[in-house]
């Protein structure tokens, strides 16, 4: 990682640029993959999965037999851990619910609204470089708590032709019984059109690679929903001398490992803070199983020396990180300033991973930037508001004349009219 210090404001954009996402080029790769699946259902997720993932499936979709199968597969250990993520993941998104709202907004006028869960959704579960069965329970938990009918996962199949066995133990234990072996843009292209076996569902939610999310915005161009455009992951740490260096370290290689493509960013106060954690970052570096993919990482990734915390502040929100880890000696004073970040995490003792896997937070979260106008998933994600009003006799002669005259001024007469009738007929009929 390069050390740049104090960068003015104009200079924050290129030093701070992340890695190219080439999409117009990935796109004329994912179209026909898109159409393919449109066309040829079930035959081109098996061809795709013969060609991409070099293996032959005969059944797309997973068997209880071999849900039960991958359950005697993992450690007893392994599935507390997953038991206690879920129970906290549960907690904090259960804790989202909003309550039915009604009000009576004048005499006779009275407005509603609740939350709906939205009917059916798409999972989309990274198993390549990193089974992600974390991301099963951040999707799976808050799909099952909103009321959602019908839960769609896909996740890539092995050269064995079989899904992870965590993945699968962790969606039996949430309840999602329909299980794709598919990957890539063929599965978001299956859940977009619909197959012989898998559901056309009504918004697609999951990380993935560049071609995974060039599918998912052409998914949106067809009508279906998506949790947010995303890319490569990515944090930023915000030190001071107060920060324990080793810590630092490990929350910048967390996700540098996580793909070539990652960006990590550190803020430190001063120089000598940045290269103690720079130190520790090579020093830790050399154990790390991904070792070669945090290498790769670590050139898109810079230092940022800010002196001047004011500053410090105004070039983290303008970078809008994926993840935020504040370790400095005013954490109350900076984090009541933070306005652009997907989610934050506070102090020594708050790693970036606690959020990734197992304290209540979800990590799926917006990158890229997208944090300055997009909330990562929530339970709200998976519900849409729905209003409702109704309005008395009463009602509508208090706030018909309102009516009227706005809709004249707006030109639309029928508008108007719809009002004038009732109101000529309440006068008739009295």
């Amino acid at each position: 990682m390069r050390i740049i210090s104090n960068p003015t404001r104009s200079e924050w954009k290129k030093e701070l640029a992340r890695p190219v996402q080439k999409m117009k080029e990935i796109q004329k790769i994912i179209k026909p993959i898109m159409r393919k699946v449109k066309r040829q259902g079930d035959k081109s997720l098996k061809k795709f999965a013969l060609e991409y993932d070099h293996v032959e499936i005969k059944n797309l979709l997973v068997s209880r037999e071999e849900i039960k199968a991958a359950e005697k597969l993992l450690d007893p250990e392994l599935k507390q851990a997953i038991q206690k993520a879920k129970d906290n993941i549960e907690k904090f998104h259960e804790a989202q619910a909003t309550p039915d709202l009604k009000m009576e907004i004048m005499d006779g006028v009275t407005c509603m609204r609740k939350s709906v869960p939205i009917q059916k959704v798409g999972l989309y579960i990274p198993g390549g470089t990193a089974p992600l069965f974390s991301t099963v329970l951040m999707l799976g938990v808050p799909a099952n708590i909103a009321g959602c009918d019908e839960i769609v996962l896909c996740s890539p199949p092995n050269k064995e032709g079989k899904i992870h066995p965590a993945i699968l133990y962790t969606a039996d234990l949430i309840g999602i019984d329909k299980i794709v072996k598919a990957g890539g843009a063929q599965a978001i292209a299956a859940m977009t059109y619909g197959t012989e076996s898998v559901p056309k569902v009504d918004k697609i939610f999951g990380p993935g690679n560049q071609y995974v999310t060039a599918a998912k915005q052409l998914a949106n161009k067809k009508g279906i929903a998506i949790d947010m455009p995303a890319g490569p992951s990515e944090v930023l740490v915000y030190a001071d001398e107060t920060a324990i260096s080793s810590f630092v370290a490990s929350d910048l290689l967390s996700q540098a490992e996580h793909g070539v493509d990652s960006q990590v960013v550190l803020v430190a106060s001063s120089e000598k803070v940045a290269k103690k954690a720079l130190k520790e970052v090579e020093k830790q570096l050399k154990t790390l199983p991904r070792k070669e993919i945090a290498i790769k990482a670590l050139e898109n990734s810079v230092a940022v020396v800010m002196s001047n915390q004011d500053q410090a502040i105004d070039l983290i929100n303008e970078y809008a990180p994926e993840h935020l880890i504040i370790n400095v000696k005013d954490e109350d004073e900076v984090v009541s300033r933070i306005i652009n970040a997907g989610s934050v995490f506070i102090g020594n003792f708050t790693p970036e991973s606690a959020g990734d896997y197992a304290s209540g937070t979800n990590h799926t979260l917006p990158t890229y930037g997208y944090a300055k106008n997009y909330s990562g998933v929530s339970l709200d994600s998976f519900v849409k508001k729905i209003t409702f009003q109704k309005i008395t006799k009463k009602g509508i002669q208090n706030l018909g004349p309102t009516i009227e005259i706005l809709a004249g001024n707006e030109l639309l007469d029928a508008h108007k009219n719809a009002v004038s009738i009732r109101l000529n007929y309440l006068k008739e009929n009295n």
